[in-house]
């Protein structure tokens, strides 16, 4: 991966996806935001291992709203537990 991306610019970090949702994904951390750009750019669609690459910028305002999703989903089991344990349906 850094041999990969590298060629774009230094990298601060790259982190492996190791949840569900982040199963199969990288996460690329340039020290300058222009390099990014040219890595988004120049990676967009290249074939890596007979898997094409699909690059993006990091969303946190989608990361925030996935993350609200999984509290109201925990919290909807949560009372669906209540009401079984309560004697209702």
């Amino acid at each position: 991966m850094y041999k990969i991306f590298g060629k774009y610019g230094p990298i601060r970090q790259i982190r492996l996806g190791d949840s569900k949702t982040t199963q199969g994904t990288a996460f690329v951390v340039y020290d300058d935001i222009y390099d990014a750009f040219d890595a988004v750019r120049g990676m967009s669609g290249f074939n890596v291992g007979g898997r094409y690459v699909v690059v993006l910028y990091f969303q946190q305002a989608r990361v925030k709203r996935d993350e609200n999703m999984e509290g109201k989903k925990r919290k909807i089991e949560e009372l669906k537990q209540e009401v079984a344990e309560a004697g209702g349906e």
